[in-house]
């Protein structure tokens, strides 16, 4: 129904003070600062910075939400593999337990104090690494591990419930694999295949309903605890995203983008049935730690290429700002 506000809009009203809970498109007089003003919400969402990392790096995983996140593992260049962990609170970056194995692209889930982290490439000489390490808030324990080591995988699900997926067995020829593995907390199986090989996967969700998304194609597949199914591509083709959401509201960010050798600051919301791209991310980037816990509207980006910084982008959506108007 149409009301009186959507007719006739909203009165600019004259103010000493800024109002506390202003509506979309409210406008106002601040006579105290002797400006027009007014607010505005950007339903897509924007990127801010947040607390920086303690450690740079990149190629490094993450988990856990945007104000109680999971940093862990990654290189320090010039090819360091680093045993690191870092959890955030919302504001800043605590150090915490080292991994047992140091390793980089791995596959990662679970909460800032019940993470799990499978797989990836170790020392020496980049070799595959099969290891999975639960986390329980400060120390980190070895768990049995993958059929297969590989890293560039996806990842989803939790300490107890864990699906990995995708990825490339490094060596003189690396190969891409499409193979999926499902752990029970005691035990991995290997399950249905993707149905696409592929490294260097976006991934969100849990073990029973997950997506995997992008690599050197756009594809993107669900998985619904026996089968995955290909739905609709990504609007950019990418690798070395990172994402955080549900499979059916899924934010998928940063990467590389092959055709021109550079990463990307590209933002994309999935809603179940189609990619929509947003705003970009302030600096271009892949490899990320990234908070996968948190909702399609509230996440953060940690580290990653190129080089190993310790910038943190944190995601809001709906972003809301009172801007100011001026005369020119």
């Amino acid at each position: 129904m149409t009301t009186y506000k959507d007719i006739r809009g909203t009165h600019i009203k004259t103010v000493t003070t800024d109002p506390p809970a202003p509506v979309n498109g409210q406008m106002w007089y601040n006579s105290t600062s002797q400006v027009m003003k007014g607010f505005t919400s950007n339903t897509g969402g924007a990127w801010s910075s947040g607390g920086a990392l303690n450690t740079g790096r990149n190629a490094l995983m993450g988990a856990g939400t945007k104000t109680a996140a999971l940093a862990a593992g990654g290189t320090r260049p010039p090819a360091a593999f680093d045993t690191s962990t870092e959890e955030y609170d919302g504001t800043s970056w605590t150090t915490s337990g080292a991994l047992n194995t140091g390793r980089k692209l791995s596959g990662m889930g679970g909460t800032q104090t019940a993470g799990i982290l499978s797989g990836g490439i170790k020392a020496p000489a980049n070799t595959n690494s099969a290891e999975n390490e639960y986390y329980n808030g400060s120390s980190w324990s070895e768990q049995t591990d993958l059929n297969e080591g590989r890293y560039g995988m996806g990842g989803a699900g939790t300490q107890t419930a864990m699906l990995i997926f995708g990825g490339v067995s490094f060596g003189a020829s690396p190969v891409f694999t499409n193979k999926t593995e499902l752990w029970n907390g005691s035990g991995w199986t290997e399950t249905a295949e993707m149905n696409t090989a592929r490294h260097y996967i976006g991934s969100c969700g849990t073990s029973t309903a997950a997506l995997g998304c992008g690599s050197t194609n756009g594809h993107t597949e669900t998985w619904n605890g026996s089968a995955w199914t290909e739905v609709a591509d990504m609007n950019q083709i990418r690798s070395t995203m990172k994402n955080a959401g549900t499979y059916t509201d899924c934010i998928s960010f940063g990467g590389y983008f092959d055709p021109t050798s550079s990463y990307v600051g590209s933002t994309e919301l999935w809603d179940g049935t189609s990619w929509t791209e947003i705003n970009d991310m302030s600096t271009a980037r892949g490899e990320v730690a990234a908070a996968k816990g948190g909702t399609s509207g509230s996440t953060l980006a940690a580290g990653g290429s190129p080089g190993a910084p310790t910038a943190n982008e944190e995601f809001t959506r709906p972003a809301t700002s009172t801007v100011t108007f001026t005369a020119s």
